[in-house]
């Protein structure tokens, strides 16, 4: 199985192909998505689309967290590109299937609230919008800010995403939660009123100051470039 994984791996790039060094790094993130597609294929059909949308949650996460703990500065600069498009290609795939069901899902209200689907489907279907596209944060980040006073949505939830939405819309985040790769270190994003970004983090329910966020990405990622 590593043999062909490789073997697809070092035919992926549409660039230059990849080394058999980088197909190595890199091959841990489609592995852990294949493994966990089996894991599903092998279960009962969901009761329900909560109990969908839970399952598409684990799919969304499981590539993800395996590609953080990849250090593509082991490799040589000159590669770097290149790999780290092939290891994002089979997220991506996922991200797509994710994306076509939810909509086909979504309920007239607007979005999954979590007094009708629970917490876990809930953040599951905020996490796949949150690792979407403009058209739709443009569509469900109006609808998530009310719902926050409700209880229905986690207020750091509609934190990231209204982060995610205005910086590609050319405008700062307001609470700091995306972050860039300065001179070897992780900083916010242009960013809102610095000086009361902690104010508003904890008026959503940030558990981080800005300070302690950014000390968790030198601490627990690997360096950025």
């Amino acid at each position: 199985m590593i043999g062909i994984l490789l073997a697809v791996l070092l035919g992926a790039s549409d660039g230059p192909p990849l080394s058999p060094r980088a197909a190595e790094l890199i091959a841990p993130v489609r592995q852990a998505l294949e493994a966990e597609r089996k894991a599903q294929a092998a279960l009962p059909p969901p009761a329900n689309d909560a109990e969908k949308l839970e399952r598409m949650g684990r799919l969304d996460q499981v590539g993800r967290r395996v590609l953080v703990t990849i250090d593509l500065s082991l490799l040589p600069p000159e590669e770097m590109n290149a790999a780290r498009k092939a290891m994002w290609d089979p997220v991506e795939e996922a991200d797509a299937e994710n994306e076509k069901a939810l909509l086909a899902m979504a309920p007239p209200e607007g979005w999954f609230l979590k007094s009708r689907y629970g917490d876990k489907a809930a953040k599951a279907a905020f996490m796949i919008v949150q690792h979407s596209n403009l058209e739709l944060w443009r569509r469900f980040v109006p609808v998530l800010e009310p719902l926050v006073a409700k209880g229905e949505v986690d207020g750091q939830n509609y934190g990231l995403m209204y982060d995610r939405l205005a910086l590609n819309e050319g405008r700062p985040q307001r609470y700091g939660s995306q972050v860039v790769c300065e001179a070897g270190k992780w900083a916010p994003d242009r960013l809102e009123d610095p000086e009361t970004v902690d104010e508003r983090r904890k008026a959503m329910g940030f558990p981080q100051s800005m300070a302690e966020y950014l000390a968790y990405f030198q601490t627990n990622y690997p360096p950025c470039t």
